[in-house]
């Protein structure tokens, strides 16, 4: 048996950097960056955890995992412990290690980070389900008895995709409805391949289907049946409303309307879903020039940049009208923008879009900015500096400057209240809407945010379901 490490050696051990792809041969592929540790990585890195007596590690986590615990199971190899532990909290561990945001979260409270390098939480889950998928065999929490109630979930995103784990394994019955033709929402349409292969997932889902969720497609709620109609014609005790935020913003400068200017939200589904990224084998092109540049540097944005490089772009341009320091995007996806080569343009705004006369895109006008004071959001203001604009030629330009509320679902349903921003109005402990028996969640509550907080969102809302079902309907519509 190995020897106890002391907080001391623990404390002395570095973190492990995660295993990738060469910058020169990724930026050609969309087979996936990070490769993941392997089991004695894994070990060594789990090794750094101090296994604190209040772990503030676990409020970090919007799903409430048991990081200390699932952590000490991979210290001792007991990898299948490790992921019981992960599962009572995460039903989708593979894709949470991959896109969540851990270093905003779990890893910025950890202890270790106070002098070091905080412990690698995200790689670690990773780690586990990877390594339960290589075993072939996919356990999943235990189905409670069946209640007899039903529940439609709809969107088939993060928040829909917890929520309807949450409900199944509570014992009732639960409807996925998606609009496109494949579940996953934004894991499917929005996140690249080489961030989130797509095998991960339909596996993911898979094990849905196995806790008896049942999946429709290509069903538009809002379109194919109203929110009232899921109650009155097909049943449903309660509803979930997890349609994300679909909406793409747009600038509003001249020649935004020219051919070659994308939303980021068109360009990558063409990709992602609809698998442009193989053409000829799908029959999606994506008509894109050599030189492209996008607006913005979130983490949809990264998705751009990086998606237009590996479809062959010689340029590829980054603007921004703040600063690196103030780039939104995860510094993982950052540096590894960087490294593929992305060109960056701090303090820049485009203007004006130039068009020839067949109205396609020849070029961008763009203002160099200043920083002033902080604006609400926290972050100095992004100012003009009179005069200093300059003109650069470009054939494709992609807006990744945000997307708001989908609102084919809350236009088509009376009495449900909104924002300003015609995001969802929910009580905040149950998830409920101002419609009874109607709960919402993700971000067409919360507007944009991270695929793990629409998930605490979604496992929120179950428990308000599941209490408004027990305590409040009683009984099934149907019985």
């Amino acid at each position: 048996m190995a020897r106890e490490l002391t907080k001391k050696e623990r404390m002395e051990i570095q973190r492990h950097p995660m295993p990738s792809q060469d910058p020169k041969i990724r930026a050609h592929n969309f087979d996936e960056v990070a490769l993941g540790y392997n089991a004695e990585m894994a070990v060594a890195e789990a090794e750094r955890c101090l296994e604190c007596k209040k772990p503030r590690c676990v409020e970090g986590c919007p799903v409430g995992i048991d990081i200390p615990a699932f952590i000490h199971e991979v210290q001792d190899g007991n990898f299948e412990k490790a992921l019981q532990v992960i599962k009572a909290s995460n039903t989708l561990p593979a894709i949470c290690g991959r896109v969540c945001p851990q270093e905003d979260q779990c890893e910025q409270v950890c202890v270790v980070g106070n002098k070091h390098k905080p412990v690698a939480i995200g790689r670690l889950e990773r780690f586990v389900a990877d390594w339960e998928r290589s075993q072939g065999a996919i356990s999943m929490p235990e189905r409670q008895p069946e209640t007899g109630f039903r529940v439609a979930i709809v969107g088939s995103g993060p928040a829909g995709l917890a929520c309807a784990a949450e409900l199944a394994i509570r014992g009732h019955s639960v409807t996925l409805f998606e609009a496109l033709h494949k579940p996953g929402g934004v894991l499917v349409y929005g996140i690249p391949e080489f961030r989130l292969p797509k095998k991960i997932v339909q596996d993911e889902v898979g094990n849905l289907e196995k806790l008896g969720v049942e999946l429709r497609p290509n069903f538009v709620v809002g379109k194919t049946a109203t929110v009232q109609e899921l109650f009155d014609e097909y049943n449903y005790d309660a509803i979930f409303i997890g349609t994300g935020a679909g909406l793409p913003y747009f600038m509003g400068i001249p020649g935004e309307d020219s051919i070659g200017v994308y939303s980021a939200n068109e360009f990558l589904t063409r990709v992602n879903l609809m698998k442009g990224f193989s053409f000829p084998n799908f029959d999606t092109p994506v008509n894109m020039g050599s030189k492209v540049a996008v607006v913005g540097s979130g983490n949809v944005a990264m998705d751009c940049l990086r998606t237009a490089l590996r479809l062959g772009a010689e340029q590829v341009i980054c603007l921004y009208r703040r600063t690196r320091d103030e780039s939104p995007a995860r510094l993982e996806e950052l540096e590894h923008a960087e490294e593929e080569g992305i060109d960056f343009r701090w303090l820049s705004s485009p203007v004006e879009i130039y068009a020839d006369e067949d109205a396609c895109v020849t070029g961008v006008r763009v203002q160099k900015m200043q920083l002033g004071e902080p604006d609400a959001s926290g972050r100095r203001r992004p100012m003009p500096i009179p005069g200093e604009l300059y003109d650069m030629e470009i054939d494709t330009i992609i807006m990744g400057i945000g997307q708001g509320p989908n609102p084919l679902v809350t236009q088509s349903t009376e009495g449900l209240q909104l924002n300003r921003w015609g995001n969802i109005v929910v009580d905040e402990t149950t998830m409920m809407t101002s419609i009874p028996g109607v709960f919402a969640g993700g971000d067409i509550v919360t507007g944009a945010a991270t695929v793990i907080l629409a998930m605490g969102a979604g496992k929120t809302a179950a428990k308000g379901i599941d209490e408004y079902l027990r305590r409040e309907l009683r009984k099934p519509r149907s019985a």
